[in-house]
């Protein structure tokens, strides 16, 4: 029985030794293909932009939202004035309304603005050699970051 134990005791050590042979080549080969992925990168046809940064920060973005402050506006006032002898049902169908105007306007004002940055975007990555650009919060890793050019196109600087 002890020199089945002994036989026991090579083949666990034995096993220990081949996993541990195989954790580290495993580890080196994901290792070097970091590195090569790190490569790749800087030669990546990919680029990564923070389209909803740029959307925001566009120079007509502040007149679309005074546009669309005002149109809340308006709608309020229409609600308050039309709404003063209206019952609960007539009320809400006719905030419905409204929300669906609002929204309507929204997208009229927007639109363009999106237009506006998806073209400067299309310029640069043109300009780069480029033929995917993904939204920024889709990418995990890699990818070339073209969101400060895209910027500087935007505002002419």
């Amino acid at each position: 029985m002890l020199s089945l134990k002994k036989k026991q005791v090579k083949f666990v050590s034995l096993a220990v030794a081949v996993f541990f042979m195989l954790g580290v080549i495993g580890l080196a080969l994901s290792q070097s293909g970091k590195t090569s992925a790190a490569a790749a990168n800087s030669s990546s046809n990919i680029g990564v932009v923070n389209q909803q940064m740029l959307v925001s920060q566009h120079p007509d973005m502040a007149k679309a939202q005074e546009a669309m402050q005002a149109e809340v506006e308006q709608a309020r006032k229409d609600f308050e004035t039309k709404s003063a002898s209206m019952n609960d049902k007539e009320k809400q169908d006719y905030y419905a309304q409204i929300q669906q105007r609002l929204s309507v306007k929204q997208q009229e004002l927007i639109n363009p603005v999106i237009d506006k940055v998806e073209a400067a975007i299309k310029a640069v990555a043109d300009a780069k050699g480029l033929t995917v650009v993904m939204d920024k919060g889709n990418v995990v890793y890699g990818g070339q970051d073209i969101t400060d050019e895209v910027g500087k196109k935007i505002t002419g600087k």
